[in-house]
């Protein structure tokens, strides 16, 4: 048996041999020398500055983005701030308006009061979309008459209307220009003159629907026109540039003026202490608008009214500016499709403008 071992052992001896040299080898000297040791090092270090670099950049990345976050942070802080503080200011805008309605609303009933004691009730009223209308009868020692208080909600519901939307005719009644128009309202206007074969043109300045339809800078007439607010605006105008640049979009001419800014005027010699149908126009101190004719030259009925007793009885009403329309046989005030009062030629005169209030 001791030789048929040996042979095996010997065997493997020789089969393992070869590997057991390439391990001596191997074990003897490094197949990996320096230089490729450096070339293995080299990467590495050059990894290391990249991560290092792009470490640096991910940092100035984080301080960037919080610098951002902090400008946003601002910005919507300063943005709550701003829109609280429209919404402050918002509610002080409703608040002032709403107390500006109320205010308004307690001079109006304030008014009405007044009127109401010294007039008694509104004979008639109109409450239209474009305009509130209350009629009062005038009744005093030796006149009558009838006064309109309108508050327009919409400017364009006044209108100044020429007879047949002419400036030269034959004329036209207030009754007839009131229902042509479909007007609640309606009283004379502005003074005209007329040529032989009876046609009528108007004096000084007309404004129609905010067109110069007749301009003269007489001095001696007061112009009576109305703003694209509705607001009476009397002024001595003396360029056809002054009636754009107030927005004037009607008005008329005649004369004189009566109050201004609540205070009474001089009446020219030639006006005074007459007494005459009148037809005045002026707005209450809250800004309604006054429309007023007095009847005259009718005994029994009434013998009209002075321009001066004109003036005391619109300050006692808290009239703040007021002027003299053309009066006489032109005065007429017509109101829901009839006319109220008795012109002095018995009947009405046809004239060259009526001032119209829409419902």
């Amino acid at each position: 048996m001791q030789p048929v071992l040996g042979n095996i052992n010997r065997f493997f001896a020789f089969l393992l041999a070869p590997a057991v040299g390439f391990l001596v080898a191997f074990s003897g000297a490094n197949p990996v020398d320096k230089p490729q040791l450096d070339a293995l090092k080299l990467p590495a270090e050059q990894t290391k500055a990249q991560a290092d670099a792009i470490g640096e950049q991910l940092y100035e990345t984080k301080v960037q983005m919080r610098g951002v976050e902090i400008l946003i942070e601002e910005i919507r802080d300063k943005s709550e701030k701003e829109k609280k503080d429209y919404e402050q200011q918002n509610s002080k805008i409703n608040n002032l308006l709403s107390a500006s309605k109320s205010q308004t609303q307690k001079s109006a009933d304030v008014l009405d009061t007044i009127l109401s004691n010294m007039l008694g009730n509104p004979i008639g009223q109109s409450f239209g979309n474009n305009s509130t209308v209350k009629v009062y009868s005038l009744e005093e020692a030796g006149y009558r008459g009838y006064m309109a208080k309108v508050r327009l909600k919409d400017p364009k519901a006044l209108k100044m209307v020429l007879a047949n939307n002419s400036v030269k005719s034959k004329g036209e009644t207030t009754s007839h220009a009131g229902k042509r128009t479909g007007a609640v309202l309606a009283i004379n206007a502005g003074g005209f003159m007329s040529d032989k074969q009876g046609n009528l043109t108007p004096l000084g300045i007309t404004v129609v629907d905010g067109k110069i339809r007749t301009f003269s800078n007489n001095t001696k007439l007061s112009f009576v026109g109305f703003n694209n607010k509705g607001h009476l605006i009397g002024a001595n105008i003396t360029t056809q540039a002054q009636i754009t640049q107030q927005g004037i979009l009607q008005g008329a001419s005649f004369l004189p003026r009566l109050l201004q800014d609540g205070k009474r005027l001089p009446i020219p010699r030639d006006w005074a202490n007459a007494r005459q149908p009148r037809t005045l126009i002026g707005h209450f101190d809250n800004g309604d608008l006054l429309l007023i004719v007095i009847d005259g030259r009718r005994e029994g009925w009434s013998n009209g009214v002075t321009l001066e007793e004109a003036q005391r009885k619109l300050q006692e009403f808290h009239v703040v500016d007021a002027f003299n329309l053309d009066g006489g046989g032109s005065s007429a005030f017509y109101y829901k499709g009839k006319l109220m009062n008795k012109p002095s030629g018995g009947k009405e005169r046809s004239v060259v403008s009526n001032l119209v209030i829409m419902p």
